[in-house]
């Protein structure tokens, strides 16, 4: 029925968001479902957030806390993790809940204070545990990218090349306020503005300045070892070739969204007009070292319980946790790049785990109904080898 989202701000102590915690900056979101779609708090069955982190402040159920701050005290509310995942699982979580006919309005979304609660402060088995991580041939995200690029021929130009084409979409898309319809500003306790834009775009990136930048995950790969791991599972290469930085990589920020899903009989009930529908969604294991390339037989999976192909999508949201992970995934499912993260993605805007997911949900719509197109698809890779995936039509 409804989709928003806060700006992201960069996630460091000096980012525009850092001084909200992240149950609040959710509640954000929150509040502005409700002011924009009239419904009382106790007609929410449950608020189910995502976040990749959940540790420190993100710990003990933050979509509880976040409902508190709202001032929907008495909605249930739980977290999920499905690490990068998460905000798109949420929103599937949810649907799930209102086709089977055990919830009839459902909050889905995530939230990611990535300047107050680092990746990994948690800790985690799968990424600590020598009998876990050994066995599996498990490496470092970004050694894995590096992997995709070596096995399927992606230059550093080509990544690069990418890159740069991410930040001059999102820049070009802000300059045509394409997301106004969905941004959320995020304000203090005493109503000041704190942010009301993505704060991470550089719009005047050019490939002279993204090659001054040196690989991030080379020290990672051949320092310590993980490329050596790498190799072990892909015998028929010589070497990982490190074209990956910080430039054509997802940016770090602080975000939150939410999704507001139901049935058709509440929209009527609220006096709104849907604004598309579920037609499928799901998750998929992959090969677990080199983890990033679950976002195309995710794509493969839901389409075919649809009954449909990647012919029959107009636009796709691909998450660009790392160039290369986009591009494999545009070569194998055959679709070009104008239709694929039309308006910039991660790379440019950053990718706040939990909350990413929700946020290409709500891009893609926005973006099908500007263009008055009708499907949309939208997938994420996730760490330890997973896809996760949507597939909406409007309605």
């Amino acid at each position: 029925m409804d989709a928003v989202r806060t700006p992201r701000g960069k996630g460091r102590a000096s980012g525009a968001l850092h001084e909200v915690g992240p149950a609040r900056l959710a509640a954000g979101t929150l509040e502005a479902l409700r002011a924009r779609n009239g419904f009382e708090p106790d007609q929410i069955n449950d608020v189910i957030l995502g976040c990749g982190e959940p540790s420190l402040e993100q710990a003990s159920n933050v979509a509880k806390a976040a409902t508190f701050a709202a001032g929907f005290a008495q909605v249930p509310g739980v977290q999920l993790n499905r690490f990068c995942g998460s905000g798109l699982e949420a929103c599937n979580f949810g649907s799930a809940m209102v086709m089977a006919g055990q919830a009839d309005l459902i909050i889905g979304g995530g939230v990611e204070s990535m300047s107050r609660v680092p990746m990994f402060a948690g800790g985690g088995a799968w990424v600590t545990d020598p009998q876990i991580t050994i066995p599996n041939r498990l490496v470092p995200q970004g050694v894995s990218a590096d992997l995709i690029a070596t096995l399927y021929g992606y230059s550093r130009r080509d990544v690069d090349a990418y890159a740069v084409e991410s930040q001059r979409r999102a820049a070009a898309a802000w300059s045509e306020k394409r997301f106004a319809k969905s941004i959320v500003p995020v304000r203090d306790a005493n109503g000041v503005m704190i942010l009301e834009r993505d704060e991470h775009v550089r719009g005047d990136t050019t490939m002279e300045t993204l090659a001054k930048l040196e690989p991030s995950f080379a020290a990672q790969g051949e320092q310590m070892g993980f490329d050596a791991v790498a190799l072990q599972r892909y015998p028929q290469l010589s070497a990982i070739e490190h074209v990956h930085h910080a430039g054509n990589s997802s940016g770090i920020v602080d975000g939150a969204s939410a999704v507001l899903i139901g049935t058709r009989e509440m929209a009527g009930q609220l006096g709104l007009k849907p604004r598309a529908r579920v037609r499928s969604f799901g998750t998929v294991g992959t090969e677990p070292t080199i983890m990033l390339t679950g976002p195309a037989p995710a794509a493969q999976a839901a389409l075919k319980r649809a009954k449909m192909t990647a012919r029959d999508i107009d636009l796709f949201e691909c998450n660009e946790a790392f160039a290369a992970v986009v591009l494999r995934f545009m070569e194998v499912l055959g679709v070009p790049h104008d239709k694929v993260n039309v308006n910039g993605g991660a790379i440019a805007m950053g990718h706040p785990l939990g909350a990413s997911g929700a946020m290409l949900l709500g891009t893609v719509l926005d973006e099908l109904e500007r263009r008055n197109l009708s499907t949309g698809l939208i997938t994420l890779c996730v760490g330890g080898g997973m896809g996760s995936v949507m597939v909406i039509e409007r309605v």
